[in-house]
């Protein structure tokens, strides 16, 4: 047993410093472009923007949090039967080196908003990362007519 204590010991080293190391790459996800269409009169609104993982280690996006929100959630818009459908995307999963486009049509952060939004206006978000970290994002609102 005295002569296994190193390798075990060596092991929980190996495997803390993959923790750490993965830990220590907060700043690995970056987010561009974000933005919202502007609501009048509406109480939920999506949110589009690019993700973009630069580290060396995938990112797991597990939620979405708000303070003009009630309720923020990622969601996926899909065609099923010649009709569009929007349901809860759990976690989105970002590989080293991958970029994710949210887009009308497709993957969004749908807001339950707490007043309607005006063109010009900015919504703070924040994506709640696997492990604890966060990202904060500014999305502006963009009138009707634009984006």
């Amino acid at each position: 047993m005295r002569a296994a204590l190193p390798v075990i010991c060596l092991l929980l080293l190996a495997g803390l410093s993959r923790a750490l190391i993965a830990a220590a790459q907060p700043g690995a996800l970056s987010a561009q472009d974000a933005w919202i269409r502007a609501t009048p009169g509406v109480d939920v609104a999506a949110v589009y923007l690019t993700l973009h993982n630069g580290g060396t280690q995938p990112v797991v996006v597990s939620g979405v949090r708000s303070p003009a929100a009630r309720a923020a959630m990622i969601h996926m818009t899909t065609m099923v039967n010649g009709q569009s459908t929007m349901r809860a995307h759990e976690s989105l999963r970002i590989a080293p080196g991958e970029t994710v486009h949210f887009a009308p049509g497709g993957l969004h952060i749908m807001l339950h908003l707490e007043r309607p939004l005006a063109a010009g206006d900015e919504v703070p978000l924040v994506l709640l990362l696997e492990g604890g970290g966060t990202l904060s994002v500014v999305a502006r609102v963009r009138a009707l007519g634009d984006g």
